[in-house]
Formats: structure tokens, sequence, C-alpha cells
């Protein structure tokens, strides 16, 4: 009995130490520089705008780091970055780049995409709630998308969708 117990905790070290390792490749897979075309809607009332956005990449084994630069229309430009670490039960970190100042995020991963709640600084379509989903679409892709729920109807709506390929 003793035997089979240290068998099951064994089994039980190195599915988790893959499952780290997984973790470690994946985050790696986002490195470099990266650019594309999305949407924007910067409130629930607001029209939808085109964007363009380029970001460079930062990973290691336990972090990612995005840092960009979007522009709509003639005049509008915004710098944005997200830093996220692995915590081993799922990701944390700091998004900037929206109107109301630094944003918490908190999710897990799912296949090949990032999960994360956001916690806006402030109130943003009648709550501080949003969702931000990093997904992997290739192996030169990647693509950010945030969801947010519509004040008026309840439902889930699109604020951004970014779809970026590898540059470098």
């Amino acid at each position: 009995m003793k035997s089979m117990m240290l068998l099951l905790l064994a089994g039980g070290l190195i599915a988790a130490t893959n499952a780290h390792a997984d973790d470690a490749d994946f985050l790696r897979s986002f490195q470099g520089s990266f650019a594309g075309n999305g949407t924007l809607k910067v409130s629930a009332k607001a029209p939808t705008v085109n964007i363009s956005c380029t970001f460079k990449s930062g990973a290691t084994a336990t972090s990612l780091s995005l840092d960009g630069e979007c522009r709509g229309l003639i005049l509008m430009t915004r710098e944005i970055s997200a830093d996220l670490k692995s915590t081993g039960r799922g990701y944390t970190g700091v998004y900037i780049g929206s109107r109301t100042g630094p944003a918490q995020l908190n999710g897990s991963r799912s296949g090949n995409a990032l999960n994360l709640g956001i916690r806006w600084a402030k109130l943003v379509n009648g709550d501080r709630k949003a969702q931000l989903t990093v997904e992997k679409t290739s192996s030169d892709g990647m693509r950010l998308t945030v969801t947010d729920t519509d004040p008026e109807t309840g439902k889930t709506m699109v604020t951004s969708r970014i779809d970026l390929r590898r540059t470098s």
C-alpha cells in the first residue's frame, strides 16, 4: 500500500512538472515582434474604430510582457502594455492602456489561450469588470480580445479584437 501511494505521488509530481514545462513553452512561443489590425470600441455606445497595432513581446518560462502601440483614425495613438506572471496556479498581472488607468489581470490558461479577468481602475460600461483573452492562433499569430457586458442589454460584446502576426 505504501509503495502504491509513493507511485501515485511520483506520478502527480511528474504531471505537475510536465504541465509547468508546457506552460513555459507556451509563454515563450509569444516571444518576438508582432503587427496587425483590429477593432476598438471605447464604450458600449461608441462607434467601432479600425486600428493598426505593433507589439514587442518578451517572454520567459514564467512571464509574458506585451508592449505596443495602436493607431486609429488619423490622430488617435495609444500605447498599450500587459505584464503577466505565472503563479503556478494561474496568471496575474497589469494592463496599461485604458483611459481609466492601470487595470489588474487575473486568470488561467485553457488550451492555446490565456483567459484573464480585467479589473479596471474606474467604472467602464457600468462596472469595473471585463475579460481579456490572449490566444495563440498559429505558430506566428496571436489574437487579443477584450469583451465586456453591455450595460443596457446585459449581453457580452467585443470591445476590442486585434489579430497580430509575427514580424521577427
